[in-house]
């Protein structure tokens, strides 16, 4: 029989990377963490973790252990609901979701919801992919809408993590300048065209995604404002700071003296989805994501310019 109290303290160090900083989260001594993850590798035969100077990493078989405690906890987390609906009576769903998207999808969706299922309690929570769906993973949330550009997601999906993930849409980003700017008559435009131009960026993932693709265009791009929030960078622009690289479904509501112009192809494009527990797709669960499956527009917005 493996110890869960055991596979808690191996994702622990696994999350942390060492015996030590384990063991203060843990608030327990290195010692009792290194006897623990000694312990579950006697019960399963096998080396879970390999140590170095240098702190210690996952073995094959300590990856499959800590997935299999991530879905422990979330099954854990779930069982705690589910008595407290039965307390309460009514049943819940917690969304994870970064803002753009959860303003343009999330709308419809829950009062589909709310059609469907009344009386559902809903809590959303503002949060970016790598935070979102460990949650999902953890049981926190029961659903994410996520992105991620064109390499992979910040996450393991697929059956050995019990995620799954359903793609929603395509969201391309596009130039936006001043609307006085010399190229914003354009109707297309390719990122080697800009290498002199200034930058104000609304999130620091666009930013390293915009020098990878100027690194493979031949410059590297003067950024002079970063800021948290799109419309904020969008009215940088507007006031002539510089120009932006805005996601499609950041460009509403729109902003007076800028212009819109689409990257020419292969444009960078974030690819929007919505992860959830494979195993537990509850009729909330299920509505919800048929639902925002339904809400994911294939839109124009260079249009709107």
């Amino acid at each position: 029989m493996i110890d869960v109290q055991r596979l808690r303290v191996l994702r622990t160090v696994a999350e942390h990377g060492s015996f030590n900083r384990a063991a203060a989260a843990l608030h327990l001594t290195p010692s009792a963490v290194s006897q623990h993850v000694a312990a579950l590798e006697r019960s399963l035969g096998a080396q879970v973790v390999a140590r170095s100077t240098r702190g210690v990493t996952l073995t094959p078989a300590g990856v499959i252990m800590v997935g299999a405690a991530e879905s422990v906890a979330a099954e854990l987390v779930h069982a705690k609901q589910q008595v407290d609906q039965l307390g309460s009576g009514r049943s819940q769903i917690t969304i994870a979701t970064f803002t753009s998207g959860g303003r343009l999808l999330l709308p419809d969706a829950l009062a589909r919801l709310a059609a469907v299922h009344p009386g559902t309690l809903v809590h959303v929570r503002e949060a970016e992919p790598e935070d979102s769906l460990p949650l999902v993973r953890q049981g926190a949330v029961d659903v994410a809408i996520a992105y991620h550009f064109d390499g992979p997601l910040p996450g393991r999906l697929g059956p050995s993590t019990g995620l799954a993930w359903t793609t929603l849409m395509e969201d391309p980003l596009h130039v936006v300048l001043p609307d006085t700017h010399r190229l914003a008559g354009r109707t297309s435009l390719d990122i080697a065209e800009l290498a002199a131009e200034p930058w104000v960026l609304g999130c620091l993932k666009t930013e390293a995604y915009l020098r990878r693709h100027a690194e493979s265009a031949g410059f590297d791009p003067e950024v002079r404002s970063t800021t948290t929030d799109y419309f904020f960078a969008r009215s940088l622009v507007a006031a002539g700071v510089g120009i932006s690289l805005i996601p499609s479904i950041a460009l509403t509501p729109r902003i007076a003296g800028v212009r819109t112009i689409p990257i020419a192809p292969p444009a960078p494009t974030r690819h929007i989805g919505v992860a959830t527990i494979l195993r537990r797709r509850h009729p909330q669960v299920m509505t919800l994501v048929a639902a925002l499956q339904d809400q994911s527009p294939t839109l124009d917005y260079a249009a709107r310019r």
